[in-house]
């Protein structure tokens, strides 16, 4: 589809001239022209101008189908907390072990560790 020959779909559906949409968006008439005659490709600013002076959503000037199209079934996606060390399997069984045997050590003992695993870490 050439988003061109769409707006122009658009616009003339709803009776407005090139002058029109250059009023409701502030671009040139010029331009508006050179955008339906596929000279130029707005960006995604420029076509949420032309969304609003059409009177139309977004989704509009890309599907020509009455309704929303239906999205596709999506994997749920991680969120940051599925990500984080620790929170589930076998990270989360070795925290909690660490955190019993950390509870039963001594305060000197816990710091001495704790310098020592960052020294490792650098």
């Amino acid at each position: 589809m050439i988003i061109g020959d769409r707006l122009r779909l658009l616009r003339e559906q709803k009776n407005f001239s090139q002058g029109d949409i250059e009023k409701k968006t502030g671009l040139l008439r010029c331009y508006v022209s050179r955008v339906e005659n596929g000279h130029t490709v707005p960006n995604v600013e420029t076509l949420e101008k032309f969304a609003r002076a059409l009177e139309v959503p977004m989704y509009q000037l890309f599907y020509d189908g009455a309704e929303p199209p239906k999205l596709p079934n999506l994997l749920k996606r991680k969120t940051t907390d599925d990500i984080l060390w620790g929170n589930s399997g076998d990270d989360a069984n070795m925290l909690n072990k660490f955190c019993r045997i950390f509870g039963r050590m001594k305060e000197s003992d816990r710091e001495l560790l704790f310098l020592m695993a960052r020294k490792m870490a650098r």
